[in-house]
């Protein structure tokens, strides 16, 4: 029986499990793991921190007329659609900046461009808010001067079209409400509430009974001396009141470039025919009274929006057109200085009203 030859032995280099020629055991130095832990804290940090930008994408193109809802008045509902546009926007970590820039639908603006110095996002928000229903008020303006015998029919009260920012105003008005009463005076026209204003005199407070919301209630504001106006103010814009109730729910969107929009889709509800021709139209843009169009933000994500929104022509400030035609692939963009140019291009294209 043979026995069993056994494996040679290295005298070079200690066994791989027995002890070291000076008795003690081998050690392992963690080198690589140590030097991992710094890169391994950069990529949590890169992961949690939010970066003073902001990244501006594609937000959702919704359908106006079944948002707006007309009490007390024939409408006529259409089978085409009007579609407004937004941007979605959130502040990123390292990681989402990086892909927001290599995306061709996403911007990376500075924190600047969204907030005013010292501005949180809840103020921001809130601003929009009173933004959007600005220009929900402006729009109804615009769409019943046409086509509702406004201001000549018009209802009871004064409507408070605007408030302006750091004003007695601003923290108890807001675009919508109506002044019924000035110190328990009914109120049926604007010169009387100015002269309500104008007669009390600077830091004495006046009471006005507004509907808001459906209630009433009373607001005291005392008035106060501003540069270059000659006269006490509290802060608002005031026009006639609209003849019959419209209200617009806009959701979670906010700002004022759905101006346009809200205005051709309250149009579109009020006269019979089509005015899309049945087609799928989408815009931006905001409103003023007079029905000028004014620019706005994102046109670059707005129009992608409406793109895969599947619309076929897209309204556009005059001065934001090239920059959209620069992202479409196949959508018409149409640029429109006021509410008429968009009209008469509806017109142009089977619509009718």
């Amino acid at each position: 029986m043979s026995e069993r030859e056994s494996p040679p032995v290295r005298l070079d280099q200690p066994p791989p499990f027995g002890p070291s020629p000076n008795g003690r055991g081998r050690r392992y130095r963690p080198t690589k793991l140590i030097l991992l832990v710094p890169l391994l804290a950069l990529a949590y940090v890169g992961y949690v921190v939010r970066l003073p930008y902001f990244v501006l994408g594609p937000g959702p193109a919704s359908d106006v007329e079944p948002l707006i809802h007309v009490q007390g008045q024939t409408t006529y509902q259409p089978t085409g659609h009007l579609l407004l546009t937004s941007v979605g926007f959130y502040q990123p970590n390292v990681y989402e900046a990086l892909g927001a820039w290599l995306s061709p639908s996403e911007a990376v603006v500075p924190q600047g461009d969204l907030l005013a110095p010292g501005q949180t996002q809840q103020q921001e928000t809130q601003q929009a808010r009173l933004q959007m229903l600005n220009s929900q008020i402006d729009a109804q303006i615009v769409a019943l001067t046409r086509f509702g015998g406004y201001p000549k029919v018009h209802g009871r009260g004064v409507l408070v079209e605007n408030v302006a920012a750091d004003t007695p105003a601003a923290a108890k008005l807001v675009p919508g409400d109506v002044i019924v009463q000035v110190t328990g005076q009914t109120v049926t026209t604007v010169a009387q509430v100015s002269a309500a204003i104008r007669s009390a005199g600077v830091g004495h407070s006046v009471r006005f009974t507004i509907l808001s919301g459906g209630k009433t209630q009373d607001v005291s504001l005392a008035p106060i001396k501003v540069p270059d106006v000659s006269y006490p103010i509290i802060g608002v814009n005031l026009v006639e009141n609209l003849p019959f109730s419209i209200t617009i729910d806009a959701g979670g969107i906010g700002g004022p470039s759905a101006g346009l929009m809200w205005t051709l889709g309250i149009i579109d509800l009020l006269t019979p025919g089509e005015l899309t021709g049945g087609r799928t139209i989408a815009g931006t843009g905001t409103i003023a009274p007079d029905g000028t169009v004014g620019p706005i933000g994102g046109i670059e994500q707005k129009v992608v929006a409406a793109e895969r929104a599947g619309a076929k022509a897209f309204f556009a400030p005059t001065s934001e057109a090239s920059a959209a035609r620069a992202v479409v692939r196949g959508m018409t963009v149409v640029p429109v200085k006021t509410v008429q140019d968009a009209l008469n291009y509806l017109r142009q294209h089977g619509g009718a009203w």
